[in-house]
């Protein structure tokens, strides 16, 4: 079983190498990351950015970058277009975010004629948690994209969750639907939503995991809460998998857990036509690594 993320790594060295695009990838981080993806034989890269400042970045960390396919566009957006071009002519596997600002990364994706987002998709973000509090690796979402997702999307991301935590290994995860209490109150939105999830799971219409909600936090993670509390299940206190009711508690569970829990994480944004790596630019290079990981393993 994999319970850290360095294994996912060994994980997809076992499978065919992926080529991924780094868009606008004049940062270290991105290049460090990107680098070290290569030499593992993760995957092939190529670089979309400042021709110039990806050599300077390269030189600075003795990086030989002759094992990276550069192609120069100074310009952020342009730069991201390019990168989604590569994808769509079917040149590259994954799509990665460089030194550029999430909003705009976002927008390349999403643009309608030359982006990455099929009709009809709902795009989300997830994330896979290394705690060291935490007995196994936890997958998570939807921590940075989907302000308050609705019953449907919910159920877009819960399907996402269950495919992550498949591709890592898992064959049966357990998936908590976060809620504020674990008591069913009929006047929380989350509460009822995570109701008709868990059932919708019971009669089999969302399959491939055991699922339970509405669960608090406590109870999902922590088997003395969910004894003392008298929850049953084969959830309560063993979660492989958290689906946040919003933003602001998927977004505050992500920086408390590598703020003051020093987790490791990888993300990626699910449901465009390629897994894109979506991390932060302030992310270290092993986050970025891990990520690119994650979305080979996908």
């Amino acid at each position: 079983m994999i319970t850290k993320l360095e294994q996912i790594v060994d994980l997809v060295k076992s499978k065919p190498k992926k080529r991924l695009v780094a868009a606008f990838a004049n940062d270290d981080h991105t290049i460090e990351a990107v680098n070290q993806a290569v030499d593992m034989g993760i995957v092939d890269a190529i670089l979309v950015g400042n021709e110039a400042t990806i050599l300077q970045v390269c030189e600075h960390l003795k990086i030989d970058a002759g094992k990276f396919t550069i192609i120069h566009e100074p310009d952020d957006v342009q730069a991201a277009t390019k990168s989604c071009d590569l994808i769509n002519q079917k040149e590259a596997d994954i799509l990665m975010k460089g030194a550029l600002s999430t909003d705009k990364y976002m927008r390349a994706i999403l643009n309608k004629e030359k982006g990455l987002c099929p009709p009809n998709a709902v795009l989300t973000h997830i994330a896979v948690f290394e705690n060291p509090a935490y007995h196994k690796l936890l997958v998570a979402g939807d921590c940075a994209i989907i302000p308050a997702p609705d019953l449907k999307q919910k159920q877009v991301i819960l399907q996402q969750i269950i495919k992550t935590a498949k591709a890592i290994g898992i064959a049966q995860p357990k998936v908590a639907l976060l809620a504020a209490t674990e008591q069913m109150s009929t006047g929380m939105t989350a509460c009822i939503d995570a109701a008709i999830l868990a059932k919708m799971a019971d009669r089999g219409q969302i399959a491939g995991a055991l699922i339970d909600g509405p669960l608090s936090l406590d109870v999902a993670i922590d088997e003395e809460a969910a004894k003392i509390k008298k929850m049953t299940g084969s959830v309560a206190g063993d979660a492989d998998g958290l689906l946040f009711p919003n933003i602001e508690s998927g977004n505050v569970f992500y920086k408390c857990c590598t703020k003051f829990n020093k987790a490791e994480v990888g993300a990626f944004l699910a449901g465009a036509k390629v897994p894109c790596v979506l991390s932060s630019r302030g992310d270290s290079s092993l986050t970025k690594l891990y990520s690119i990981a994650l979305a080979a393993a996908l």
